[in-house]
């Protein structure tokens, strides 16, 4: 699908991402995990670091989980690392908090340089500035619910009313108030990661980074699962990193998406920009079977005015879904001005309404 001029001067003029002036959550720049054999010495070889995954392997033994991938997270914002098995997502997510440690590269953690940081720093790190959520819940069994949650404030020193108070809190925030008292086994899957996912949020942390969290769930639990972190993002603000394997979860949580492919990074971009603007065949067709109208907005399918255009039609904003928009613009013989902040940027008519909903890849 083509990019309408419009847009490709917006995000030439921009990274793609919803706070550009803030200071990154986490800087990452060049950053390696190779498994095997003198793992580190292979980085030093041009020639070995060019070979692709499979190549690498079979010359020397090693397997390269992430291969030279940089990016930033910006505060505020749900950054998703999507990818099939085995391309290097929860590796990667990993090697943001040292549990796995990279081989080469730089990662940045609030202008700390993490892997320059000692044991000290990065345990004081991972109490008050990072919490995990993952898809096996780890939750312990001989401890209540209350308990579970306060652990990782116990950890840190705090006294039992503190503890017991701030679990209580976010027990209520994530839905489960009155499960304080029960132990772990008398807990559906979907309460059980609840108990998780208010563990991670206890401590307040500044980010919060899940490995594949719903997985493990069955659809209905997992929707409601997904409409939960929607909802504590909304409420509480935080910075959150999300690994999933599903498209579809993809582009419902996060406002960048970065696809992984044999360690490597193959396109970071909103979730239009991966639908309307895919940067090679892998990505095309990874996003093949999404419904466009659904993650399209106006603004990718946008027209400069042709003679004879009734230029007197309804006025709609660039960042209103096709899908949505699809009713005002069928129904009138004119076509839909598209305005932002009193500018005309374009119009939208049938014709381009009707290819994106029709799934014609050259809509735009």
């Amino acid at each position: 699908m083509a990019i309408h001029p419009q847009e490709q001067a917006r995000l030439a003029g921009r990274p793609a991402s919803p706070g550009n002036a803030a200071e990154p959550v986490f800087a990452v720049r060049g950053l390696w995990k190779v498994y095997g054999p003198k793992a580190g010495a292979l980085l030093t070889s041009p020639e070995l670091k060019a070979l692709s995954a499979p190549e690498l392997k079979a010359r020397t033994g090693a397997v390269a989980a992430v291969r030279d991938v940089s990016f930033d997270v910006v505060p505020g914002e749900v950054f998703v690392v999507m990818g099939l098995s085995g391309s290097g997502k929860s590796t990667l997510v990993r090697c943001l908090t040292r549990l796995v440690e990279p081989t080469a590269g730089e990662i940045g953690f609030e202008g700390t340089d993490l892997l320059d940081a000692g044991a000290g720093t990065l345990r004081d790190l991972r109490r008050h500035k990072m919490a995990m959520v993952f898809q096996h819940f780890g939750l312990l069994p001989h401890r209540r619910v209350l308990d579970n949650v306060a652990y990782g404030l116990e950890i840190r020193g705090a006294g039992r009313a503190e503890r017991y108070a701030r679990a209580r809190e976010v027990l209520e925030l994530v839905g489960l108030s009155g499960s304080e008292g029960s132990y772990p086994d008398q807990l559906s899957g979907g309460m059980q990661q609840r108990v998780g996912l208010a563990r991670a949020l206890a401590g307040d942390p500044d980010v919060l980074l899940f490995d594949e969290p719903f997985s493990a769930l069955d659809p209905l639990i997992r929707r409601d699962m997904q409409n939960e972190v929607l909802r504590l993002h909304h409420e509480v603000g935080k910075t959150l990193v999300f690994v999933t394997h599903d498209l579809s979860e993809a582009l419902r949580l996060g406002d960048r998406i970065l696809i992984m492919r044999d360690g490597g990074l193959v396109q970071l971009g909103t979730g239009a920009e991966l639908v309307g603007a895919p940067a090679d065949d892998y990505v095309r067709d990874f996003v093949s079977d999404i419904p466009k109208a659904q993650v399209l907005t106006l603004r990718w399918v946008l027209r400069e005015p042709r003679p004879g255009d009734d230029l007197e039609g309804p006025v709609l904003g660039p960042d209103v879904l096709v899908s949505a928009a699809a009713r005002a613009v069928l129904a009138d013989d004119r076509t839909v001005r598209v305005v932002e902040h009193g500018q005309l940027l374009g119009v939208v008519g049938r014709e381009e309404v009707v290819a994106v909903l029709a799934g014609v890849d050259d809509a735009t």
